[in-house]
C-alpha cells in the first residue's frame, strides 16, 4: 500500500495543531510519571526498584553520593567531587520529567544507582539529550547500568527525544561498553581525555533482541536462586508432626537436600515483658524462662532467621498470615534471597487479604527478593546435586526431564501423584499459589535454559501477563514442547465481546496457545498422555502412521481417532489373536524401517496363558534403531496390556532405575494412544515451520504515530479518535482509508462530492449502521449532486445523526472485518473475518495475539469462509496478509491504541479498500509487554 494525500483527509491540519501543542507542552513540567516506576531484575536475579526522582530524595541522594568511592565519583563527574553542592542537589532532585529526567534504583530505602538525561536545547524542542548514570560500588557488575539506560530511553522516547549523547572519560571503557552491549548502534569521537558517544534510541530489532536476552538471563537466574539454593530455613518448623511446618521440614530432610537446613521455631524466643507492667524502681522478679526446644526433628532450631549464624538462600514460611510481617522483617535483615510462603489467608480470603498480599509482594521486591506464593504448595528440584523437596506434597515423582508449573496446591498434589503413578519423572516443580510475584512466565524463562528439562507442563488458571507469556512461550516451544491445561473459561470484557463477536474464551485460548506453539489439552489425563510420548519418544516427522496389532477392533478404534486427529493411516497390519512374539516383533520392525511411515501405533492384547515379557522384549528390540542406539528414530506408542504409563518390560532405565528416553509409553485405550501421537505431530509441524519474526514495515513512521496519539490523548485518558484522526494514525503505517469528508449540511455534502469526484457514497459512520446486513446506513453509486443531496436528507432523517460522511465510491467486492481489542485473559487480540452482524452473531472470527508473523496473518486469511469467497471473487489474499501485518505492527508500536476496527474492508481483483475505521486510545495497561522490560 502507498500513502496518498487524500487518505489523510485534511489530517495535516490536525497534525500541525498537534505539533504546536507539543512544542508548548514540552516547556511545561509534567505530572509525576508514576507509570515509569518498575521492579526490575539485576543480572544476579535480585530485584531492584526503579522510580523517578522526587525533591524529597535529597537526603538519600547526598547519602548515596557520599558512599561512592573516590574513583567512582571521578569517573562520573570528571573530578574528585567529594561532596555535592547544595545547589546541585536541588537541581538533580527538581526535574520537569520532560526535558530533564532522573531515575533512582532502590534496594529497600537505599539508593544504589542513579541515571538521568537532560535535553540539549534546539529550537525549544530538543530531540537529543545527554545521558549519564552512576552505580554504587557494591552494586557494580549487576547490570544496573544497562537497565537504567533502557528505562531512561523509554522515558525519553515518550517525551519526543530520538537520540542520546554522552561524554565518557577515555580511561572508562566499561561505560562505553554499557552503551554498546545494550544493543545500540553507537558512534564515537575521541577528544583527548574524553570520548563523545551518540546513538539513536528508537527501538530496533537488534535492541529488542538484546533486551529480551537480558530479561531472559536475569529471570532465569532469579528462579535458579529459588530452585538451586545452597541453604534452606523452615520458618514455623513446629515440633508437632501434625503442623505444616513440621511436614515441610520432614519432606526437605527425607528428600536428602544437599545443603544445610535450619528450623526456625518462634517458641524458642524468650518472651519480652510488656512495658508499663512493672512500677518504676521495682526490680523484676526472678523468672524461669521456658526451656527452648533443643531441636526440631533432630536439628538445632533458632528463634528467628536473624539468629542463624550462616547465610540463608531460601526461606520456606509456614506461619499464620498475621505473623508474616515480623518474619519478613527478619528475612530482609538476614539477606534471604528467595521465599516460599505456604501460609494461606491472603488474596483468596477477599479484599482485605488481597491488600495484605499486595503489600507482602511490594515489601519482598523492595528488598531484592523473589516470592513464591502465598498459599503455595511449594517447590521441588530433583537434581541429585540439590535434592530439594520444599513442598507439602505427600508423594513426589522420581527424577526425570519434565518441568511442571501450577497454581493450586490441592490440584498440584493430585497431579504429582498422577505423575508418579504414570512414571513420569520431574526435573523441577513449582506451585505458585496466589502468584503474588513468581509466575509461570518466570519459570518458563528458567526452563528455557535448563539442560535438565526437555518437556514443560503447565496448569494455567490465568496467563498473568498474557503478552509476555505469548512471547516467551513462542520462543521456548521452538526447542521444548509445552503442554498446557487452561482451566475455566474466564469471561470476556463487554467491550471485547462487542468488538470481536461472541467468540468463547476457551476458543480464543485455543487459538492463542496454538499460535505460540503450546499444546493445549482439556484434562489431566490428556496432559500426561502427551507428556509421556514427548518425554520418551522422538517427534514424528510427518502424519503417516502405521498400526500394527493383533486385534482388528482395537486397531479400527485407533485408526478412526488417528484420522480425525489429523494423522494419515497409511498401513494397518492385523496379525491375529494367536500372534507369536517373533511375528509381532517382525511386523513392528518392518513398520519402523519403512521410509513411508512416520510413526507407529502397536495395539496388543496378549494371547491367553502366555508370558507377556517375551512380547515386550520383542517390541523393544524392534523399536531399536539400526545403529544400535536406545532411542527410536520415529515415535512408537502402544496399548500394551492396557497399561497406563511405562510398563516395566517397555522401560529403558537410567542409573537410578527410573524410565529414560527410549521407553515405550502405553495407554489404556487406543483412542488415547492415537490422540497423544496426533498432538505430538501437530507440535512437530508447528516447530518445523520457517522461523519468523513479526514483519517490519520499512516505510512506517512509529514515532509520528506515537507522538500524535499521545498528544491527542492529552491528560484526558481514554477517548475515541475522530474519523480524520484515525485515518491519520493509520496512514503512518501505509494504511489508506478511502477518501471521505465529514458533512453536516446539504451544501457541504454536495461540495464534498464534487471535490472527491463522482461516483460517491453517503453513509452513517456509526458502527451500528455500518454493520447492518441490509446496508440501510449507506447510499451507494451516487452519480451527481442531486442524488447526493437527496441521499443526505434521507439518511439524516433515518439515522437521526447530524453529521454524515461523503466518501469516494470503491470497487465492489467481498466485505471483510478486522478488529483489535484487549482481552482480560490474553491481552491485545487481532480478529478477522467476514463483515456484517450475521457473521459476528455466528462468531465467525479468527483470532491471534499481537504481534503476528506472516504465517499468523496467512492463517487468519486462510479460514474456510474467507478463503472460499476470496477465491470466488478472484481477490488476492496477499493484500489482506499485508494489511493484517501493518495493523499488528501499528498496535505493537503504539500500545496506547486500546481498540481498532476496520469495517468494512472491500476486497476485489483491484486490491483492497478500507471504507471505515475507528480507533480508541487510552493509558497503556500495567501488564503491557512493550517498552523497557520489567517484572510482571
Amino acid at each position: 500500500m502507498t500513502e496518498k494525500a487524500d487518505a489523510l483527509d485534511h489530517s495535516s491540519d490536525d497534525a500541525a495543531a498537534s505539533t504546536a501543542d507539543e512544542t508548548a507542552q514540552s516547556q511545561v513540567p509534567r505530572e509525576y510519571p508514576r507509570q515509569w516506576a518498575a521492579d526490575v531484575l539485576a543480572s544476579d536475579g535480585g530485584v531492584v526498584h526503579l522510580r523517578p526522582i522526587l525533591p524529597a530524595d535529597a537526603d538519600r541522594l547526598v547519602e548515596f553520593h557520599n558512599g561512592l568511592s573516590e574513583r567512582t565519583r571521578y569517573m562520573r563527574y570528571f573530578g574528585p567531587t567529594p561532596t555535592l553542592p547544595a545547589r546541585e542537589v536541588v537541581r538533580m532532585t527538581t526535574v520537569d520529567y520532560r526535558n530533564r529526567v532522573a531515575l533512582l534504583a532502590f534496594l529497600g530505602d537505599r539508593i544504589i544507582a542513579m541515571g538521568l538525561y537532560e535535553g540539549l536545547a534546539a529550537d525549544n524542542k530538543p530531540t537529543s539529550a545527554e545521558v549519564a548514570f552512576v552505580v554504587a560500588d557494591d552494586h557494580q557488575g549487576r547490570g544496573l547500568g544497562p537497565i537504567l539506560l533502557e528505562h531512561l530511553a523509554g522515558a525519553a522516547a515518550e517525551n519526543g527525544f530520538t537520540r542520546f549523547e554522552a561524554e565518557v572519560l577515555s580511561e572508562n571503557p566499561n561505560m562505553v561498553a554499557v552503551f554498546r552491549d545494550a544493543g545500540y548502534q553507537i558512534s564515537r569521537a575521541f577528544d583527548g581525555s574524553t570520548v563523545h558517544v551518540e546513538f539513536l534510541i528508537d527501538p530496533t530489532e537488534a535492541l529488542t533482541v538484546v533486551r529480551n536476552a537480558r530479561e531472559r538471563a536475569s529471570e532465569a537466574r532469579s528462579i535458579a536462586n529459588l530452585l538451586r539454593p545452597q541453604s534452606v530455613a523452615v520458618i514455623g518448623a513446629s515440633t508437632d508432626p501434625q503442623k505444616v511446618g513440621n511436614v515441610l521440614l520432614a519432606n526437605i530432610l527425607s528428600a536428602g537436600f544437599t545443603g544445610p537446613v535450619f528450623p526456625v521455631n518462634g517458641a524458642t524466643k524468650p518472651p519480652e515483658e510488656p512495658e508499663g507492667q512493672r512500677p518504676f524502681g521495682v526490680p523484676a522478679p526472678h523468672t524461669v524462662r521456658p526451656t527452648a526446644p533443643p531441636s526440631v526433628r533432630g536439628i538445632r532450631s533458632y528463634p528467628t532467621v536473624s539468629d542463624i549464624p550462616d547465610p540463608v538462600d531460601l526461606a520456606v514460611i509456614a506461619v499464620p498470615a498475621a505473623s508474616i510481617d515480623q518474619v519478613l522483617d527478619d528475612c530482609m535483615a538476614k539477606g534471604v534471597r528467595t521465599l516460599v510462603v505456604v501460609s494461606a489467608g491472603f488474596g483468596e480470603r477477599g479484599e482485605a487479604g488481597l491488600e495484605n498480599e499486595k503489600r507482602l509482594a511490594e515489601q519482598v521486591r523492595a528488598h531484592g527478593m523473589r516470592l513464591v506464593g502465598p498459599n503455595a504448595l511449594g517447590v521441588v528440584n530433583n537434581d541429585s546435586e540439590i535434592a530439594l523437596n520444599a513442598s507439602l506434597a505427600p508423594r513426589i515423582p522420581g527424577a526425570g526431564r519434565v518441568g511442571f508449573f501450577c497454581q493450586s496446591g490441592a490440584l498440584g498434589i493430585a497431579i504429582l501423584d498422577t505423575a508418579a503413578h504414570r512414571q513420569i519423572g520431574l526435573s523441577t516443580f513449582v506451585s505458585a499459589g496466589n502468584r503474588a510475584d513468581v509466575s509461570g512466565n518466570d519459570v518458563l524463562q528458567y526452563w528455557d535454559s535448563d539442560d535438565d528439562t526437555d518437556v514443560v507442563l503447565l496448569y494455567l488458571e490465568s496467563f498473568g501477563n498474557p503478552r509476555k507469556f505469548s512471547r516467551i512461550a513462542r520462543r521456548v516451544a521452538l526447542k521444548k514442547p509445552i503442554v498446557a491445561i487452561k482451566s475455566g473459561s474466564g469471561a470476556m470484557s463487554p467491550v471485547h465481546a462487542q468488538r470481536t463477536g461472541p467468540v468463547r474464551d476457551d476458543r480464543v485460548a485455543q487459538m492463542v496457545l496454538e499460535q505460540a506453539g503450546v499444546i493445549q489439552v482439556e484434562t489431566i489425563a490428556e496432559l500426561f498422555d502427551c507428556a509421556t510420548v514427548l518425554a520418551y519418544q522422538p517427534l514424528p516427522t510427518g502424519p503417516r502412521t502405521a498400526i500394527v496389532g493383533n486385534s482388528s477392533v482395537i486397531a479400527s478404534l485407533a485408526a478412526n481417532t488417528a484420522r480425525t486427529s489429523g494423522l494419515d493411516v497409511v498401513n494397518s497390519v492385523d496379525l491375529g489373536p494367536a500372534v507369536t512374539h517373533e511375528q509381532l516383533a517382525t511386523a513392528v520392525s518392518e513398520a519402523m524401517t519403512d521410509d513411508d511411515v512416520d510413526a507407529v501405533i502397536v495395539v496388543f492384547v496378549p494371547p491367553v496363558a502366555v508370558d507377556s515379557a517375551d512380547y515386550a522384549l520383542g517390541l523393544m528390540e524392534a523399536a531399536r534403531p539400526a545403529d544400535g542406539g536406545d532411542v527410536p528414530t520415529k515415535p512408537i506408542v502402544t496399548t500394551f496390556l492396557a497399561v497406563e504409563g511405562v510398563p516395566p518390560g517397555l522401560s529403558r532405565t537410567g542409573p537410578d532405575g527410573l524410565p529414560v528416553r527410549g521407553s515405550i509409553p502405553s495407554y489404556p485405550t487406543p483412542e488415547r494412544a492415537a490422540s497423544a501421537l496426533a498432538q505430538a505431530h501437530r507440535y512437530a509441524r508447528w516447530r518445523a515451520r520457517p522461523k519468523e519474526q513479526p514483519a517490519l514495515i520499512p516505510e512506517a513512521r512509529p514515532e509520528d504515530a506515537r507522538s500524535y496519539v499521545r498528544e491527542v490523548m492529552g491528560e484526558d485518558g481514554a477517548r475515541d479518535l475522530t474519523a480524520r484522526q484515525a485515518a491519520f494514525v493509520l496512514a503512518q503505517y501505509g494504511i489508506e482509508v478511502v477518501p471521505f469528508r465529514d458533512v453536516s449540511t446539504m451544501h457541504e455534502a454536495s461540495a464534498a462530492a464534487r471535490e472527491l469526484g463522482f461516483p460517491v457514497v453517503v453513509k452513517s459512520p456509526s458502527p451500528t449502521w455500518v454493520s447492518r446486513i441490509d446496508r440501510e446506513g449507506a447510499r451507494l453509486d451516487l452519480l451527481d449532486a442531486t442524488a447526493v443531496v437527496s441521499a443526505f436528507s434521507e439518511l439524516q432523517a433515518l439515522t437521526g445523526e447530524k453529521t454524515l460522511q461523503v466518501q469516494k465510491m470503491a470497487s465492489k467486492g467481498v466485505g471483510m472485518y478486522l478488529g483489535v481489542a484487549d482481552s482480560p485473559s490474553f491481552g491485545p487480540l487481532i480478529s478477522f473475518g467476514l463483515s456484517g452482524r450475521l457473521f459476528e452473531a455466528l462468531g465467525d472470527r479468527s483470532v491471534r495475539s499481537i504481534p503476528i508473523t506472516e504465517h499468523d496473518a496467512r492463517g487468519l486469511v486462510d479460514e474456510p469462509s474467507v478463503r472460499t469467497l476470496l477465491a470466488e471473487d478472484n481477490s488476492d489474499p496477499e493484500t489482506l496478509v499485508d494489511l493484517l501485518q501493518r495493523v499488528s505492527a501499528l498496535v505493537e508500536a503504539v500500545p496506547e491504541i486500546r481498540e481498532l476496527r476496520l469495517d468494512p474492508i472491500l476486497t476485489s481483483p483491484d486490491g483492497i479498500a478500507v471504507l471505515g475505521s475507528q480507533i480508541r486510545v487510552g493509558p497503556v495497561p500495567t501488564l503491557a509487554d512493550t517498552g523497557p522490560r520489567r517484572l510482571g
